[in-house]
């Protein structure tokens, strides 16, 4: 993935009061190490900003591309990553009117500058003038404690618990944007995901389901596929198959009217795009750099198609998110947590393509 293309002002690593009381946090020294487990004085909120008392936090793919210096820049080291937070405010700063201590909150990850004409259209994630991500450009949840921008902290439903709630700023949010701003998914649309299994590709089903759309799971976990039938997918195709572009076929019935490609290999891009039937939809959420695949013409003319690119999401989205969770349409599907101390554990199950759904880190209330 790409690093961030800063034109504002970057957060460097923040001081802290020694006499504050300590706090544990997991800290990332160097590009491609591993965290280690510091206490540190708990940070202080300044003007604007707000103390979170972090009770969960999501466990994905983004944290372990950050990790590998795929996101960040050296100037953002040392760092606390986690960008997934669910938590309650403990303390505000100056200035701070939205938001009281008590509150239960969760997090909008990207930094954004709140002024540009993205950012006042409701296109957050457009902005022109980013300051980067929460766990990557500042601290992040992967801490007892963290101080967060106002901006970037917004209410987590009275029923959501604060596990479930860790999917919602991303692997939920993400797939609302997909459905209803990019790929505009209806009652009728024959659907495919590929990548199903992953943290943002079990809620993408669920999402296309809750729209109205006939799902095929694409994955190369068995175990994986077989959760998402429960979730409602009517086809499941094992990718390692010989014939899975056959199997996919043939559950389509006459192409795919939507493609979501979430791995973002050449291979599966194209594949993807194979699919696709008249007036069929492509999204890609996924930013490697140098990946491609090659689109016809005169393919994409006669069958009106789209290809689209999908970038997170706005707050709008991540609040509209959270009252389908709160409401029962969308199951948020975090099937591993561990405490601080142990978030490797975590980590090597993402590394070996065993983690169903997300991670979370959890704390102690």
């Amino acid at each position: 993935m790409r690093s961030w293309p800063f034109s504002g002002p970057r957060s460097r690593p923040r001081a802290h009061d020694p006499d504050r009381p300590a706090v544990k946090a997991q800290v990332l020294q160097s590009w491609g190490g591993r965290l280690t487990l510091v206490d540190r004085p708990r940070p202080e909120p300044q003007a604007g900003e707000v103390l979170v008392a972090v009770r969960a936090c999501g466990v994905g793919l983004t944290v372990l591309n950050y990790m590998s210096g795929q996101l960040g820049r050296p100037e953002t080291l040392p760092r606390v990553p986690g960008h997934e937070i669910t938590g309650v405010v403990a303390e505000v700063g100056r200035d701070v009117t939205a938001v009281r201590a008590g509150d239960r909150v969760m997090t909008f990850f990207y930094l954004t500058c709140g002024r540009c004409e993205f950012c006042r259209a409701g296109r957050d994630a457009l902005c022109r003038d980013p300051r980067g991500n929460l766990g990557v450009h500042r601290d992040g949840g992967y801490a007892e404690f963290v101080v967060l921008p106002e901006a970037n902290v917004l209410p987590l439903p009275e029923r959501v618990p604060f596990i479930e709630g860790t999917a919602i700023p991303d692997a939920i949010a993400t797939p609302y944007h997909v459905c209803v701003s990019r790929a505009r998914v209806h009652v009728g649309d024959r659907a495919v995901v590929v990548g199903a299994g992953g943290g943002v590709g079990i809620h993408m089903l669920q999402m296309m389901r809750f729209f109205g759309a006939r799902v095929v799971a694409v994955d190369v976990d068995d175990t994986k596929l077989a959760r998402c039938r429960e979730l409602g997918a009517e086809a499941l195709v094992n990718f390692r198959a010989a014939d899975a572009e056959t199997q996919a076929r043939a559950a389509l019935e006459g192409g795919a009217t939507v493609a979501v490609d979430l791995v973002g290999s050449e291979q599966t891009l194209a594949w993807a795009f194979r699919l696709l039937g008249r007036g069929g939809r492509m999204v890609t959420l996924t930013t490697f750099p140098d990946i491609g695949f090659q689109v016809i013409s005169r393919r994409m003319v006669l069958d009106e198609l789209e290809v689209l690119g999908s970038r997170y999401c706005s707050r709008a989205e991540v609040l509209a998110a959270a009252r389908l969770v709160q409401d029962g349409m969308i199951r948020p599907v975090v099937s591993r947590t561990a405490p601080l101390e142990e978030v490797e554990t975590l980590h090597a199950l993402l590394r070996e393509g065993r983690l169903l759904g997300r991670g979370a880190v959890t704390f102690e209330a």
